[in-house]
């Protein structure tokens, strides 16, 4: 069978999709980038959020038109949605064939099965999604793992990768359906994690970017005091990886030994991903999260004692109930006694399932959305004063490809800039034929252009063949 894919969603997905792209293509079938080409479609859905799920029915429902009027004969969905509303997709999108949800990844290659007609009902307009129901009652919780074994084919550019060292979460943030959809919290073993990175490396991925619910509770679920440390030092000795890159840590378990090991490392990047959610305690207390706005200062006072240089970034959730003015001004001053290098700002989703469900949502959509507003914006005047004082610095610059902004202009990104997330440099002054994707050169922040960096080769490399 000729199979697409649509992956949505977070990179932990984005590894789910390629374990079955990888899974699928061991089995026999062919894959395809082109929809209207594909004789199986598969959509992997995020359920995170409202927009999340909506931007999941409109897929879901594009590939039903296509099923109706093209060369797809079968359509499978998968992930959080599919966990989340397994009896409800089926029953309200007919053309739908197989469900699928978070733990039963596996389970693709029977899926995927031999064309068959297409059930009987009616397509669902496209201008309309469906009303879904509260979530079903909850049923085995996930427990799936892959390993290094596991057949996966790589959906990112070649030279960088996510790797997924855990799945799942024990944490009980009232915001979150992440432990219902994912399962409990299950660390792989450092043995796996090291083959497969040392697999990717293999095949020229040269900046790899670990991932899990929460990073640094890696072990933990396992009783191995200290694992996260133990895994960057042996990681930091995989011959090929130049930047090792650890994304979702949590403020309550960033010890000292594992910045200490990033410190220490060649090649794990001084970039630390903190979401922190608020920095009101009043706030955070509802939230169910852990910590305070003072306890958050220190933790980066300690980061930046430990790790100079380090780049920060985390993000906010605005809007969340009960939320006032004077917590949304604390959020700002908060941005402005921390300075941060790169956030991310959310609306409060008011989710079925979580405990915050049980809340009145009481900020008002447009409220939500000013207020999100006005922090960015409040951030990107920071970031801007910042920049300047990086003019004339030297950095090392890994090259991701052309810059769809002009034909004579790179992207690249230096070791403070996480790929899809955060900003990206441009290089200029330089011949695009001399440089490749995956290639590291050494360039001068020349200036800025809001969030983004202006860089210039410091050296021509020879043209690449």
């Amino acid at each position: 069978m000729k199979v697409g894919l649509i992956s949505l969603g977070c990179p932990k997905n984005l590894v789910d999709s390629e374990v079955m792209l990888g899974l699928a293509r061991e089995a026999g079938h062919q894959l395809t980038r082109d929809a209207a080409d594909a004789e199986v479609l598969v959509v992997n859905t995020c359920a995170f959020i409202d927009a999340a799920k909506q931007e999941s029915i409109d897929t879901i429902l594009e590939m039903a038109e296509l099923k109706k009027t093209g060369r797809c004969t079968r359509l499978v969905v998968t992930g959080c949605m599919a966990e989340r509303y397994r009896e409800e997709l089926a029953a309200q999108i007919p053309e739908i064939d197989v469900v699928l949800g978070t733990g039963e990844v596996p389970g693709i290659v029977s899926a995927l099965g031999v064309a068959a007609p297409a059930p009987g009902g009616r397509l669902l307009p496209m201008a309309s999604a469906p009303a879904l129901p509260p979530p079903s009652p909850a049923r085995d919780r996930p427990t799936y793992l892959y390993d290094a074994d596991t057949p996966r084919l790589l959906a990112t550019p070649r030279h960088y990768a996510y790797l997924k060292v855990a799945d799942g979460c024990d944490y009980a943030c009232a915001f979150c359906i992440i432990p219902t959809l994912r399962g409990p919290y299950r660390s792989r073993p450092a043995d796996s994690i090291v083959r497969e990175a040392e697999r990717l490396a293999g095949t020229g991925v040269r900046e790899l970017l670990l991932i899990s619910q929460d990073t640094t509770f890696y072990g933990i679920d396992r009783g191995e005091r200290g694992a996260l440390a133990s895994l960057l030092r042996r990681l930091d000795r995989v011959e090929g990886l130049e930047w090792i890159r650890l994304l979702y840590l949590y403020p309550t378990t960033i010890g000292d030994d594992v910045l200490d090991a990033i410190g220490e490392s060649r090649h794990v990047c001084r970039y630390i991903d903190l979401p922190l959610q608020h920095a009101s305690d009043r706030v955070l207390a509802r939230m169910k999260r852990p910590g305070t706005r003072a306890s958050y200062e220190r933790l980066l006072d300690r980061i930046r004692t430990r790790l100079p240089g380090a780049a920060l970034r985390t993000t906010f959730i605005v809007g969340f109930p009960g939320e006032t003015e004077d917590d949304v001004a604390g959020l700002h001053a908060f941005l402005d006694a921390v300075h941060f290098d790169h956030v991310g700002v959310f609306t409060y989703s008011h989710e079925e399932g979580t405990s915050a469900h049980t809340l009145a949502d009481d900020v008002a959509a447009t409220v939500k959305a000013g207020r999100r507003r006005r922090l960015m914006a409040h951030q990107k005047r920071i970031v801007r004063t910042a920049r300047k004082r990086l003019v004339g610095e030297h950095v090392r610059v890994l090259v991701d490809g052309p810059s769809e902004e002009h034909e004579l202009v790179l992207r690249g990104r230096t070791a403070a800039q996480a790929p899809e997330i955060d900003s990206v440099s441009y290089l200029t002054d330089c011949d695009p034929s001399a440089l490749r994707p995956g290639q590291f050169i050494d360039a001068e922040i020349t200036g800025s252009r809001d969030y983004d960096l202006l860089v210039r080769p410091l050296a021509v490399p020879e043209p690449v063949c």
